[in-house]
């Protein structure tokens, strides 16, 4: 969208990138030649993110010591919950509750550093290009978490059963969508025809976008359906298209609960996971629990 950007006086000198651990480092070079020209003032990209881990292409491009980066002109300002003065007490009690309770929770969030995961959920995974395995299926699957301060996701992916491979194609990955009808445009383009598994916690919603046209199902969810989802889609290998750069990340943070040793809980933070649940959603007919939890599948998805 900025290949086109002219003005009547001047040249383009800013550009901004809020929520910066969204975009790939392509996307970055691509922003990056959009600043040309003879200017009065330095032209710059200002880029506004909150810190994740130590395996993003940002934390590997400015803030560690990269001979290939080493004339890169920056400036780095780190702020925390401390420089906020319009923080409310619950929120930053519960910020420094993260000391005892969760030491990567404490390094990123509270004290605004780049993690080191250790306890990831998920290490059966890889980033390569699927322009070519796209093309081969025609039985793809949607999922969907909704959200509004949290991130609203739709996730588009495949599978092959027979290599126990997951692919996902491509997201949509929003804050502050404001109501259903808009929701209901983007899948009418995103998902058009075909179903989509949304989280059933807002029947309300998806009713609405039913009423827009879109083939909508609710979870059936049930007993430890996370945890069981969690397991199943661990038995899979999935490879991720390099632009799904929401659900990468969630990926490289989703992790295990610790006691006050450090020893994993069989239980996930629940956080970075809103493109991990719609994943969940998009395969939770082929699901199942022992105790019944996942086995009534919905009749017309089939």
């Amino acid at each position: 969208k900025m290949k086109s950007v002219t003005f009547k006086n001047g040249i383009l000198t800013d550009i901004w990138v809020e929520e910066a651990t969204e975009i790939t480092e392509k996307d970055f070079e691509n922003l990056d030649i959009r600043l040309r020209g003879i200017s009065d003032v330095p032209l710059q990209i200002t880029l506004s993110f909150n810190p994740i881990n130590q395996l993003h292409w940002l934390y590997k491009r400015f803030f560690m010591s990269n001979d290939e980066y080493i004339n890169t002109n920056k400036y780095i300002l780190k702020t925390t919950y401390l420089d906020n003065k319009f923080i409310d007490s619950a929120y930053r009690n519960k910020l420094e509750s993260y000391k005892d309770s969760d030491p990567y929770m404490y390094q990123v969030y509270t004290l605004g550093n780049f993690g080191v995961l250790g306890n990831v959920i998920f290490k059966n995974w890889e980033v390569r290009e699927l322009s070519e395995e796209e093309k081969t299926f025609n039985n793809f699957r949607y999922g969907l978490d909704w959200g509004y301060n949290d991130p609203f996701c739709v996730i588009k992916t495949a599978i092959n059963t027979n290599r126990k491979e997951i692919y996902i194609y491509d997201e949509i990955y929003q804050r502050g969508i404001e109501t259903n009808k808009q929701i209901a445009e983007l899948l009418k383009v995103f998902v058009r025809n075909n179903y989509v598994v949304c989280d059933s916690s807002e029947p309300k919603s998806i009713n609405e976008i039913k009423a827009y046209g879109i083939k909508a199902l609710p979870t059936k969810k049930g007993k430890d359906s996370v945890v069981h989802g969690i397991k199943w889609l661990k038995q899979f290998k999935i490879v991720i298209n390099p632009k799904c750069q929401s659900i990468i990340n969630e990926f490289q943070l989703y992790k295990w609960r610790e006691d006050r040793l450090g020893n994993s809980l069989e239980i996930p933070v629940d956080a970075n996971n809103h493109a991990i649940d719609s994943l969940r959603y998009a395969y939770e007919d082929m699901m199942t629990l022992s105790s019944g939890g996942l086995a009534e599948y919905h009749n017309d998805y089939i």
